[in-house]
């Protein structure tokens, strides 16, 4: 039970992560921070599919959290989570097609490896 929670929280909060990227690219860099600009996009903001979608699965991420420490120990629930690390490197990667350089590869790979220690 506790695995598939971590499994749920660490692919419902990479996806958030990986939309909310799509969706801040699509909308471009906010430069003009007058209150009738900022409203304007923030009204863009809800109205992106990405943006809506990546909330809803930050939702899901912290609805399965508050589960998986309900039923563990903080000092597990939160390393665990952090699987989420590695699959942000390999979306990143992939799905928005970002240069990732061995430095971040060896990161992940650590954090992998950090997560494999508490299976034991």
């Amino acid at each position: 039970m506790k695995w598939a929670l971590v499994a749920v929280i660490s692919a419902s909060s990479a996806l958030a992560d990986v939309l909310q990227s799509a969706g801040m690219k699509d909308h471009g860099e906010i430069q003009d921070f007058r209150p009738q600009a900022v409203a304007g996009h923030l009204a863009r903001l809800v109205r992106n599919r990405n943006m809506l979608v990546a909330v809803a699965s930050l939702a899901v991420s912290f609805f399965a959290f508050v589960a998986l420490i309900s039923v563990s120990e903080l000092s597990f629930a939160v390393p665990a989570t952090a699987t989420t690390y590695v699959l942000e490197v390999i979306l990143a990667k992939y799905l928005l097609r970002e240069h990732v350089d061995w430095h971040r590869w060896t990161g992940a790979t650590l954090v992998a490896g950090g997560v494999a220690l508490l299976m034991l």
